[in-house]
Parts: C-alpha cells; sequence; structure tokens
C-alpha cells in the first residue's frame, strides 16, 4: 500500500520520519496525494535536482480533466496552463517578469526592506511580553514589501490576503476557486486604475508593456502578489523559530553578523515539511531512479526530503548556520529556478539579522510542540510565534 501525504511530523521544524524512511529505501517512491491520488515521490537530491530542469516535466497535461491531484487548491493542487504551449509560455512569463527582479532594482530596494524591518522592530519593543512574533514580523514584512514593489495599495492587506489563503485551500475546491477569482478580479482592477494613473511599479510597467493584454498583466500582477508574500511570511517565522531553539547559533549569529548571508541558506535549507514535494507531470514516458514514470503521472519532486539528503549535508537534521556550501533546493535550480529568490533573501537576511541584533535575549515563550502550523493550505507555515525577552 502507498504511503499516504501528508506524512506526520513531531514539531514544524522536523522532517517526517516517514520520510526519512522512505528516502533511506531510495530515490522515488509510490505515494497516494492528499485526494488519494497516485504520484511518484522523488526524494533523492541528485534526482530532485536534475528533475527540475528536466524538460519532460511540466505543470500541464495533455488529458486535465484525468489528472492525478496533489490537493484540491485551484493554484497547484491539479494541472495549469496548456500542454501543446506549456514551454514558450513559461519562457516568455520569465522574459516578462525577469527584469523586474534584476539585480540593480533588488540592489535599490535593500534600504527600504531594512527601514521596513527596523519599524516593525521599533512596534515589537513596545508590545506586552510574551508577543506574537508572526503578527508582528513575518507576516507584516513581506506584505510591506509586495505592495511596495508591486504598487498594491498597502490598505487592502487584509482582503487580498484573505483571498490568497482562500485561493491556497489545499482541502476546499469551490473555496480556493473563488479565492482565485476575487484575487483576478482585483488585479485587473489594478491594472485600470495603472493605465490610467501609472507609477514607478512593476503593475504600471506590465500593463504598459506592448502585447500583454489586461488578463495577462492582471494574472501575472497576482501571481507575485501571492508568491511574493505567502512563501516569505513562512520562512521568515520558521527561520526564526530555528535560530530560537538554537541559542548557541542565535548567539553566534548576534556575536558576528557577518554570518547573516549563511544562516538565510541555512534557514531555507532546514526546515521540516509533510513530504508533499512539488508537483509536476510527466510530458513523455520517462526513467527516475529505475522507475518507469508514464506520460501524465503525476510526479512529486521531494525539495525537502532533497535539502536532507546525508548524501549532501552531512548530519542533515543539525541546524548549523556555519554550514557550507549550501547547495540548497528551496528555489528550484536551472530553468525554473524561482524569479523572487533574491527578494526573499533581501527580506530574510534583514529580518533575521536586525531580530537577533535588536533582542539578544529573545527566547520562545512555548514549548515547541505546543506551536500549530496551517495544515490547510499550500505553503503551511507557523499559526503563531509566542516569543519573550
Amino acid at each position: 500500500m502507498p504511503a499516504q501525504l501528508p506524512f506526520e511530523r513531531p514539531n514544524p521544524l522536523e522532517v517526517a520520519p516517514l520520510l526519512r524512511e522512505l528516502q533511506s529505501r531510495g530515490a522515488v517512491h509510490e505515494v497516494c496525494t492528499a485526494v488519494g491520488d497516485r504520484a511518484w515521490l522523488v526524494t533523492d537530491y541528485a534526482e530532485v535536482r536534475r528533475l527540475l530542469s528536466d524538460q519532460r516535466l511540466g505543470r500541464s497535461h495533455p488529458d486535465p480533466p484525468n489528472a492525478a491531484r496533489a490537493g484540491r487548491s485551484a493554484l497547484f493542487g491539479g494541472p495549469m496552463g496548456d500542454f501543446d504551449t506549456e514551454p514558450a509560455e513559461s519562457a516568455r512569463t520569465r522574459s516578462l517578469l525577469q527584469p523586474h527582479f534584476s539585480p540593480k532594482r533588488m540592489r535599490a530596494l535593500v534600504p527600504r526592506v531594512e527601514a521596513l524591518t527596523a519599524r516593525l522592530l521599533d512596534d515589537l519593543a513596545e508590545r506586552p511580553r510574551p508577543a506574537d512574533l508572526h503578527a508582528a514580523l513575518a507576516l507584516p514584512l513581506p506584505i510591506l514589501v509586495i505592495c511596495e514593489l508591486l504598487g498594491v495599495p498597502h490598505e487592502d492587506r487584509d482582503t487580498f490576503r484573505e483571498w490568497t489563503r482562500a485561493a491556497a485551500d489545499i482541502h476546499d475546491r469551490a473555496r480556493s476557486e473563488r479565492g482565485l477569482a476575487d484575487l483576478f478580479a482585483y488585479g485587473l482592477e489594478l491594472v485600470a486604475r495603472k493605465r490610467r494613473s501609472p507609477a514607478d511599479d512593476v503593475i504600471s510597467r506590465l500593463s504598459a508593456t506592448e502585447g500583454v493584454s489586461a488578463e495577462e498583466a492582471a494574472g501575472l500582477s497576482m501571481a507575485l502578489l501571492f508568491a511574493g508574500h505567502e512563501t516569505t511570511v513562512v520562512q521568515i517565522g520558521l527561520g526564526a523559530l530555528l535560530l530560537l531553539t538554537n541559542p548557541a547559533q542565535w548567539q553566534a549569529l548576534h556575536d558576528d553578523p557577518d554570518l547573516v548571508p549563511d544562516a538565510v541558506e541555512e534557514v531555507l535549507r532546514a526546515p521540516g515539511s509533510g513530504g508533499a514535494g512539488i508537483p509536476r507531470y510527466a510530458r513523455t514516458d520517462l526513467e527516475i531512479g529505475g522507475v518507469r514514470v508514464r506520460t501524465g503521472d503525476l510526479v512529486l519532486l521531494g525539495i525537502d526530503a532533497a535539502n536532507h539528503d546525508e548524501a549532501v549535508f552531512p548530519d542533515p537534521g543539525r541546524f548549523d548556520i556555519t554550514r557550507q556550501p549550501s547547495g540548497h533546493l528551496a528555489f528550484g535550480h536551472g530553468p525554473r529556478y524561482c524569479i523572487g529568490a533574491p527578494l526573499a533573501r533581501i527580506e530574510l537576511r534583514a529580518a533575521l539579522g536586525a531580530l537577533v541584533g535588536r533582542f539578544p535575549t529573545m527566547r520562545p515563550a512555548v514549548p515547541l510542540d505546543e506551536l500549530t502550523t496551517h495544515r490547510g493550505t499550500i505553503t503551511g507555515g507557523l499559526t503563531e510565534l509566542p516569543v519573550t525577552w
């Protein structure tokens, strides 16, 4: 009987024991997704890295209504895009978005991200203790940054946050579809507004790009809005928790701020998960780790398992901010490497570096096993992180 996803784990920071067990048995495993469909879970670092660049895997499916699904979310639960045009459309999307995340633009953002972080930490210092670090820093910082970058009114944050959470629902397909529709309608409204009154922001520039329709600009903008804050919220929260539950590492980072970039890479590598992986569909018959995969099969690329492969990361369960070199796959690899990776790194470096420097005596206010995560969404993450100092 195939193993059932998601796998149980003891706490938010540990890799699921069953995932580690499967990894010890081989590179590829037949599993049952959260909605009961069969899939292939790849747990070997070398295989996952190779497959991230393999054009024989994609997000689309030759027969979408009959495709296996990873979840009920309208976003990432099943096939996306047109099977015949996916490669060309993927290349076009990257060419449209890449300039907005150029090294020059990202470097220019650093002072602003640091200023926003400092302001949030000032507010945190005034809160009664214990305080919720998730609500004080992990959640608001990525939202503030992505709003400024895209040109989305910050006062709309509660509304679009509700829509993105709904769209990411992995259990309720109707709620996910409503959230996605509401988000797209909001994107169309923003595009119309920017075409009337453009500003120096991503949505204005996309809206003015030749050959880009209002619908395409809205879709791309809302995809950036979702991806640009949801995942970073999770990463900041889990990164802070990793440091807080490893006091020696917290102290080392406090004593040597030059370790911040390396600490961020370890934060990106180290958190555990339920093992679901990145969903892809086989565009043709192929072999993965000695297993024959048929056209249309669902393949789950186990990033979390790969980032804990002992062949690449000695003692992978140990959190070590001096680990060198990293080589993690948190942002993918190859042609599909995450466009927003530089932005996420900027936010993580600003948030974690300033947090440790500003609050050297900070510590968790509750035991690790009392913390809870969002289990009904694609991105997951902590529901709250009580701390004191």
